[in-house]
């Protein structure tokens, strides 16, 4: 029995979209729900969006699909300054 994990980037065409989305609100269609975040940061297996203060950790094979979010103009501006 080996102690060695097998890992592998099961999406990296999404994975890379994602990464230069960092900062940006996107809309998140999980397997259990959606999310409307921050997204805040982008690892392989993983990645981080920011609802209320809060992060929410979704696996990314729990991803149905993933878009870009319409934010006020208002409102875009506070979070770049947050940034």
């Amino acid at each position: 029995m080996s102690n060695k994990a097998e890992w592998q980037l099961h999406d990296p065409y999404v994975y890379g979209m994602l990464a230069k989305q960092i900062g940006t609100t996107i809309g998140v269609q999980t397997t259990r729900g959606a999310l409307r975040g921050i997204l805040k940061a982008v690892q392989p297996d993983h990645l981080v969006v920011e609802m209320g203060g809060t992060p929410f950790y979704v696996r990314s094979q729990q991803i149905i699909w993933v878009h870009p979010a319409k934010v006020h103009q208002a409102k875009a501006q506070q979070v770049k300054q947050k940034n």
